[in-house]
C-alpha cells in the first residue's frame, strides 16, 4: 500500500508539471474529456449506477 500511494505521488508531481504547460483553453478541454469518458463509463456502468473511485484514486485527483 506504501508503494501505491509512492507510485501515485510521483505520477501526479508529473502530472502536475505537465499542466505548467499548458494553456487555460487546453486545460478546460481536458477536464471536458475526462467528464465525458466518466459520462461514457456510468452509462455502461447501467442506469443510476455512478463510477465509484478507490481511496488511491480520490488521493490522485485531489490536487487537481
Amino acid at each position: 500500500m506504501l508503494f501505491r500511494l509512492a507510485y501515485l505521488a510521483v505520477t501526479n508531481t508529473f502530472a502536475a508539471l505537465r499542466l505548467l504547460s499548458l494553456g487555460d483553453r487546453d486545460k478546460d478541454v481536458e477536464i471536458l474529456a475526462l467528464r465525458h469518458q466518466i459520462t461514457v463509463l456510468e452509462r455502461q456502468l447501467g442506469a443510476g449506477t455512478r463510477a465509484r473511485f478507490a481511496p488511491e484514486d480520490r488521493a490522485f485527483l485531489a490536487p487537481f
